[in-house]
């Protein structure tokens, strides 16, 4: 009678789902907004660090806090920072696209005054992950 009880138990419990270890596949948008959020809001390099290459991983790696990455990376130091993508160049046929470019717009303060800001960054599809492959250089507007 034990044997009956354990072995139905066995597949009872053996019978399973198996646990799904894998991480949902993320859109640019989701990997964009999460960088920027990891660095602005969390202030977590680490958790950035996911969204990027080896190239990237070695900068945020070198300047360690989220203030310098801020200052050196991004050239843009912010706090209070809320952010919406602003552009995307995708179309319909995303599945079949492996460049993207993303510009994200924030607005918080810098320097304690109210500031709306973007910055735009290239990711590419690397074995069916979104990756953030270059930050893009500020765009100045010069008069004159």
């Amino acid at each position: 009678m034990r044997t009956l009880f354990f072995l139905s138990l066995l597949f009872l419990f053996g019978c399973g789902e198996p646990a799904n270890t894998e991480q949902p596949v993320l859109t640019p948008e989701e990997v964009s907004l999460g960088f920027f959020s990891a660095i602005y809001v969390e202030r977590d390099v680490e958790k950035a660090k996911q969204y990027v290459n080896e190239p990237l991983k070695e900068v945020l790696t070198h300047y360690y806090i989220a203030a310098a990455v801020q200052r050196n990376v991004l050239s843009l130091s912010m706090t209070n920072v809320e952010m919406e993508i602003d552009d995307i160049d995708i179309d319909f046929f995303r599945k079949f696209t492996k460049d993207v470019m993303v510009v994200v717009k924030m607005k918080g303060l810098k320097g304690g005054q109210p500031w709306i800001d973007d910055r735009t960054i290239r990711l590419h599809k690397i074995a069916g992950k979104w990756i953030i492959v270059e930050i893009m250089p500020e765009k100045r507007k010069v008069n004159g």
